[in-house]
C-alpha cells in the first residue's frame, strides 16, 4: 500500500465515521475501487478508527471534560450514572472483540467482502427507515437497560457494512431516546473500545507494521485525524437534524452496488 492510497483510505474513515453510513464498509468499498490489499486489515481499519476517535474527543472536549470532572465528585451524580451507561453498553463490544477478533479479521480479507458489505449496508439501511417511520413515546434520559440494548446494537455491527452509528443510534430511537442524545451517548460509547484495540495493536506492532509500513499508517492515521477533526462538528449536526431516511436510501444503494460490483 502507497502512502498516496494510505491518505485516501484515511480521508474516508474520517468522513464517514460521523455519518450512519458504516465507515469499515466504505473502507472495504475504497480499499476495492483502489486494488488495495492489507495483510493485516483489521489493524489498519483500528487504527484509522482511533484517529478518528482522538477526532472525536478534541471536537467533544467539553462534555468529556464535564463527565471526567463529575467522575471525580465523592456524591453519585448524573455525570458517574452516565459513564456506567458507557461502561455497560461496552460490554457485549467487548466479548465479540475478545472472542470474534480473528474471524472478523479472516472476514475482511474474503474474496466475497464486497457482497457481505453490501447485504449488511442493506441491513443497515432497513434498520434506519424503520428507526424514521416508528413513532415511539420519547424519555428524558437514556437508562442502563437502553444502554445495555444500544450496546448489543454496538456489538452487532462490528460486521463489516453493518454502520456501528446507524445501528447505535437507531436502536436508541427504537427505544423512545432523543436524537441528539444519541448521537452524543454513540459517538461517545465507542471511545474507550477502539482506543483499547489500538493499543493491543501497538503492542504487537511489529508485526502490523512489517506488513503495512510505518509510514502509510502513519499516513492513514494523520489523514483521518485532520478530515475527521473537520468534519465531526458538521457531521454530528447532520446526523441530529438529518433525516435518517436519507441515510437509509444511500446505504440501500452503495450496498446494491458493492453487491452487483463483486460479480463484475
Amino acid at each position: 500500500m502507497t502512502i498516496v492510497e494510505s491518505i485516501i483510505l484515511g480521508a474516508v474513515q474520517g468522513l464517514t465515521e460521523f455519518l450512519p453510513v458504516s465507515s469499515s464498509g466504505h473502507l472495504q468499498i475504497a480499499k476495492a475501487l483502489l486494488g488495495v490489499e492489507i495483510e493485516e486489515n483489521l489493524a489498519f481499519d483500528t487504527t484509522l478508527h482511533a484517529a478518528t476517535v482522538l477526532s472525536t474527543i478534541v471536537i467533544l472536549w467539553p462534555e468529556i471534560k464535564r463527565l471526567v470532572v463529575g467522575l471525580f465528585s465523592r456524591h453519585f451524580n448524573e455525570e458517574q450514572a452516565y459513564i456506567l451507561k458507557i461502561l455497560l453498553s461496552m460490554i457485549p463490544i467487548g466479548i465479540v472483540g475478545f472472542t470474534l477478533k480473528d474471524y472478523i479479521d479472516a472476514m475482511l480479507s474474503s474474496p466475497y467482502i464486497l457482497s457481505i458489505v453490501g447485504a449488511m449496508l442493506l441491513l443497515t439501511a432497513a434498520l434506519l427507515s424503520f428507526a424514521y417511520y416508528a413513532r415511539p413515546r420519547q424519555k428524558e434520559n437514556i437508562s442502563y437497560r437502553d444502554a445495555f440494548i444500544i450496546g448489543l446494537a454496538q456489538a452487532v455491527a462490528a460486521m463489516p457494512g453493518l454502520s456501528r452509528s446507524g445501528s447505535t443510534i437507531a436502536t436508541g430511537l427504537l427505544l423512545g431516546n432523543k436524537k441528539e442524545a444519541m448521537a452524543h451517548f454513540s459517538f461517545l460509547m465507542v471511545l474507550a473500545p477502539i482506543l483499547g484495540e489500538m493499543l493491543l495493536n501497538i503492542v504487537k506492532g511489529e508485526v502490523v507494521f512489517a506488513s503495512i509500513g510505518v509510514v502509510p499508517m502513519i499516513a492513514g492515521f494523520v489523514s483521518a485525524f485532520v478530515v475527521g477533526c473537520l468534519a465531526c462538528k458538521f457531521m454530528i449536526d447532520i446526523v441530529k437534524r438529518g433525516k435518517l431516511i436519507w441515510f437509509a436510501v444511500y446505504c440501500a444503494l452503495a450496498g446494491v452496488v458493492a453487491i452487483i460490483s463483486n460479480f463484475i
